[in-house]
């Protein structure tokens, strides 16, 4: 792995910036088949007719049948990617093991030549997995940030499928700092993603049909960040497909605002001297979370504000887009001085077009749960989930929301371990709100009410969180 000087793993993971040697070669062999320790006949029987399960639509795949579809069993192998996980859990996060079953590796056409997973240099990347016992669920994901289809394996693979569910995630159909470069017109290449979710949903349907012998009894769509973004969108206008979701701290999107452009340029205006600690706090970022300011404006701020400028609006600074191919990449990490005055409300109405392609509206069909940390950094909480609780509300949706703020949360559990002291990772209130999301739909037992989840002051905060107290 080569990592660039100056620029944080963390960071560079995000955006794709660490440059890793192929998973597997180009017109490699499919993967050697291997039956699970311990199958029955059944699934050992499965495993010999494992290529006979096809992804509909799909351009290229390639099955395997594998001992453990965890992370504990797939790390250091062709089937996950563990780099790319970096800095979303903490380190003593405990996961499940010991999931034999098939995992499907591929891509839908695409045009698009981001993401070199298994040596591929193709976007639209999937990862199937179906678990050997199934519950005769599905979940499904994206990838955050500007990571691939293996980012949230620890995050939620592993737990979905040691509970016996069918799970399918997307790369989203671009990938790293220059995904902005994906689609014809300013929007596509963040619309896509929304696009890519759907067709993943459909296909991973009739795969489960194919290997279980009818479709998923229910569904349910999660992530976080840029999937938690994923997961409202998918439930405001593709409710059909889905059952539930959870949303972890899902990025907002409308067309007046409030949306990144709208939050992250104050911050950029500090770095150039422009705007203040006070500044900073009228905009919505919790006076609390000042502690974590310095990282977030070495490894997020700015960057995060140029890459979706140039997606959504990339008339303003042609000459700063921010991407690997517009210069080195200590230029790609530091802030385009140009953002410091970006101010969304007064650009032309093309812009706000652009973004009203991937607009969210808060008219969700089927439940939500949403959890946010109050120390968010990148995407206050006030600008953000406490925003989109109300649009909901607004719709006259409510009855199907949940909302809870996690107490000493932030954006990615990793920063726990630089600060157990004064942060609480999400990861354990997530796994806890997902268990109360199956029961709301499958038992007809209504979650805990809208809450604040404090820390503790005892006990394992890393893997347990009571959603009720």
């Amino acid at each position: 792995m080569r990592l660039f000087p100056g620029v944080p793993l963390f960071a560079a993971l995000l955006t794709g910036v660490t440059v890793l040697a192929p998973a597997s070669p180009a017109g490699a062999k499919a993967p050697t088949t291997a039956s699970p320790a311990g199958a029955d006949a059944p699934a050992a029987a499965h495993c010999a007719r494992q290529d006979r399960v096809q992804v509909p639509g799909a351009e290229r795949q390639q099955s395997a049948c594998l001992d453990d579809l965890t992370t504990t069993g797939l790390a250091g192998t062709p089937y996950t990617d563990m780099v790319d996980q970096a800095g979303l859990a903490a380190k003593a996060t405990r996961n499940p093991s010991g999931v034999p079953g098939v995992q499907i590796d591929g891509y839908f056409p695409d045009d698009s030549r981001l993401n070199a997973t298994h040596g591929w240099a193709h976007d639209a990347q999937f990862v199937i997995r179906l678990p050997d016992h199934w519950n005769g669920g599905l979940v499904v994901t994206g990838s955050p940030g500007s990571r691939r289809q293996y980012s949230t394996d620890a995050l939620i693979s592993d737990q979905v499928l040691a509970r016996g569910f069918a799970y399918a995630a997307t790369d989203k159909g671009n990938t790293g700092p220059d995904f902005f470069t994906d689609g014809k017109e300013p929007g596509d290449a963040v619309a896509e993603w929304n696009r890519r979710v759907t067709e993943l949903t459909r296909a991973a349907k009739k795969v489960v049909r194919q290997r279980y012998g009818h479709a998923p009894e229910r569904t349910y769509m999660t992530g976080i960040s840029n999937a938690g973004y994923l997961t409202r969108w998918q439930l405001e206008n593709r409710p059909e497909l889905y059952d539930g979701g959870v949303d972890w701290e899902g990025v907002l999107w409308t067309t007046r605002g409030p949306n990144l452009l709208t939050s992250l340029p104050v911050t950029v205006a500090r770095t150039q001297g422009l705007a203040t600690d006070d500044d900073l706090i009228a905009a919505g970022f919790a006076p609390g979370s000042r502690f974590l300011w310095p990282y977030h404006e070495k490894a997020y701020w700015g960057l995060t504000q140029k890459l979706f400028r140039a997606e959504f609006d990339p008339a303003y600074d042609p000459a700063c887009p921010g991407s690997t191919a517009g210069g080195t990449v200590e230029q790609i990490f530091a802030p385009c001085a140009s953002d410091a005055t970006y101010d969304y409300a007064s650009r032309p109405a093309s812009v706000h077009r652009a973004v009203a392609k991937v607009a969210l509206t808060g008219r969700i069909g089927k439940p939500l749960i949403t959890l946010h940390g109050d120390l968010d950094t990148l995407l206050p909480i006030a600008t953000d989930s406490d925003v989109y609780d109300r649009m909901i509300d607004a719709r006259g949706r409510g009855g199907l929301h949940r909302y809870y703020t996690v107490q000493d949360g932030t954006h990615t559990d990793g920063l726990y371990d630089t600060y157990p002291d004064r942060l609480r990772p999400i990861l354990p209130c997530y796994r806890s709100a997902f268990d109360a999301l199956t029961r709301w739909v499958e038992e007809g037992t209504a979650p805990p009410a809208d809450r604040t989840i404090a820390r503790p002051a005892s006990g394992d905060v890393v893997n347990s969180c009571a959603l009720e107290g």
